[in-house]
């Protein structure tokens, strides 16, 4: 082989050899996946906006002007949970919990955080929850007495929660120093005022309040960072979800 034609030979590979080393160290050159989509990998995941609801907390219907018994799960088809110190919390299956549409971020000082009150507005009268607490009992097997048991919104009224969706309600029984005979004294509903405190000072948002009590009410504060105590905020409206 004559010495100009080796030369355009070496030329070559030479070339090969460079547009090769571009492509392995990614010089410009995006990798398309086996479904030919290409990605970007190095744009950052945008984080969730707070002021948002919770995304893995359905929205109920929220509230009526009148309101009918909803149907409940099945008898014997939700089992109650309990912590290391015996606090009840309910079934995630069934109680996992509902948000109203009628409360957001936006509107808090209209709705759960207004002076005079909210729940009273929304609450569902006595015979509707009537029949639903004595409807929900069976399907948690629950069998004590029910005046010393509460028919709870999971996520409060105060809090947003839904009126009368059956996913944010269940008898939540006596917790371990209750008093029998008593009525309905749980902890739980001091909980719920120290986060409706909280969110109406705007130290926590509304999403963030509703995805702690609907994940675990004892551990609610906590998370939030919330001491409870102190004076209420200026809207004390406890839920009072009891019969």
């Amino acid at each position: 082989m004559q010495a100009p034609a080796r030369g355009a030979l070496a030329m070559a590979a030479a070339v090969l050899l460079a547009a090769a080393a571009g492509c392995s160290s990614g010089g410009g050159h995006t990798a398309k996946p086996a479904d030919g989509k290409e990605s970007n990998h190095s744009a950052a995941a945008a984080p969730a906006g707070d002021a948002a609801a919770p995304a893995n907390i359905a929205t109920g219907p929220g509230p009526k002007s009148s309101y009918d018994a909803q149907p409940q799960p099945a008898a014997g088809s939700c089992h109650y949970r309990y912590t290391a110190d015996k606090q009840p919390l309910p079934d995630p299956k069934c109680t996992p919990g509902a948000i109203s549409p009628a409360v957001t971020q936006a509107n808090l000082k209209d709705t759960i955080c207004k002076q005079g009150g909210y729940t009273s507005t929304v609450r569902p009268p006595a015979n509707i929850t009537g029949k639903e607490k004595a409807e929900n009992a069976k399907s948690y097997g629950y069998s004590g007495p029910m005046g010393d048991s509460e028919y709870d919104h999971l996520i409060s009224l105060q809090l947003g929660g839904d009126p009368n969706d059956p996913r944010n309600l269940w008898v939540q029984p006596p917790s371990p120093d209750h008093v029998p005979g008593k009525g309905p004294n749980n902890p739980k509903d001091s909980v719920e005022t120290h986060l409706h405190t909280a969110l109406c000072k705007g130290q926590v948002t509304l999403a963030q309040v509703q995805s702690a009590i609907a994940t675990d009410w004892t551990t609610a504060e906590a998370k939030l960072n919330i001491k409870g105590g102190g004076a209420p905020s200026a809207a004390p409206d406890a839920d009072g979800d009891g019969e």
